[in-house]
């Protein structure tokens, strides 16, 4: 972090607020904290379990084939408290329109972990889906809209994520009532360059518990046709190209959005960038979100959807 610790609270608080109010301002209708005390996607609710050694981690190769730090599980994986509650609450207090927040999703957490403890990977995944299931619940609990599950590591492993992962994922759901969403993606376009046109994993999503499948479309200019086998799914098209650091025009955006539509349902569209926006300059990031609520404008002006 770039703030010393004692004013580090202060600062995730402050930037929170930044974060939430340029959302507000670009007109979007679901708000997110902008994840701001999160250092990785996936670290804060994982490294804050029980079962994980922090200080002598383990590795693995990520995406790019290059070893990377991660926890090294040496005991029972165990959510000793809720993790993100409080950041949670803090938006709530800060917005009055419809919230989401995100978590790790079991598959890829158990892709990122050294297993020094269970029998097999699967066994460290579905430990993993009992800890999420807790926090997906007290999320909701709290008043949460929207929980979004994050499983890019089901696209880079996806035969894994066929044996174990949709099991593992679906248990992180059970029993779960509200609206929970999907986000399955190709990487940061900052770490990953080359990105295929179809995904290796996704139509088995049509299996999941969850309501709403987020996908990218815009950087991958995906083959969306894959989209009509999830008929039963809410799909967040990604339309922003977090590749490209130029402002898309609003025509560009509603372009990418009508290519889905001969396989998914107007009803059943919901607009989104391709991924996160962690490496966009905060003027590129406000102007790309800015393009698309102006290209939802357009596109409920000529389909007479709200």
């Amino acid at each position: 972090w770039r703030v010393a610790e004692p004013y580090l609270q202060q600062a995730w608080e402050d930037a929170t607020r930044l974060a939430i109010r340029a959302q507000e301002d670009a007109g979007l209708d679901i708000i997110t904290d902008g994840e701001i005390r999160r250092e990785s996607y996936s670290n804060r609710f994982a490294t804050a379990l029980d079962g994980v050694d922090l200080d002598n981690p383990g590795s693995v190769k990520n995406r790019s084939g290059l070893s990377i730090p991660v926890p090294r599980v040496v005991g029972a994986i165990r959510r000793r408290h809720a993790v993100e509650v409080e950041d949670l609450q803090f938006l709530k207090a800060h917005t009055t329109r419809r919230v989401k927040i995100t978590v790790p999703g079991p598959f890829t957490m158990s892709c990122q972990a050294q297993n020094d403890f269970y029998a097999d990977d699967e066994a460290m995944a579905m430990a993993y889906a009992d800890a999420l299931n807790g926090e997906i619940r007290d999320l909701f609990a709290a008043g949460a809209d929207i929980v979004q599950i994050d499983e890019p590591w089901m696209q880079a492993q996806p035969e894994k994520a066929r044996a174990y992962g949709l099991k593992a994922l679906n248990a992180a759901l059970q029993g779960i009532t509200g609206t929970t969403a999907v986000h399955i993606c190709f990487g940061y376009a900052a770490m990953v360059a080359q990105r295929p046109s179809g995904y290796s994993f996704l139509p088995e999503l049509r299996g999941c518990g969850c309501k709403q499948v987020s996908i990218e479309t815009a950087q991958s200019q995906l083959d969306c046709s894959v989209l009509a086998q999830l008929d039963d799914k809410q799909i967040m098209v990604g339309c922003i190209d977090l590749s490209d650091p130029a402002v898309e025009s609003p025509e560009v955006i509603a372009a990418r959005i009508r290519r889905a539509l001969p396989f998914v349902a107007k009803e059943r569209v919901i607009l989104a960038p391709d991924c996160g926006m962690k490496y966009l300059p905060r003027e590129t990031a406000v102007g790309k979100l800015r393009a698309m609520v102006s290209a939802a404008v357009l596109l409920r002006q000529e389909f007479g959807s709200d």
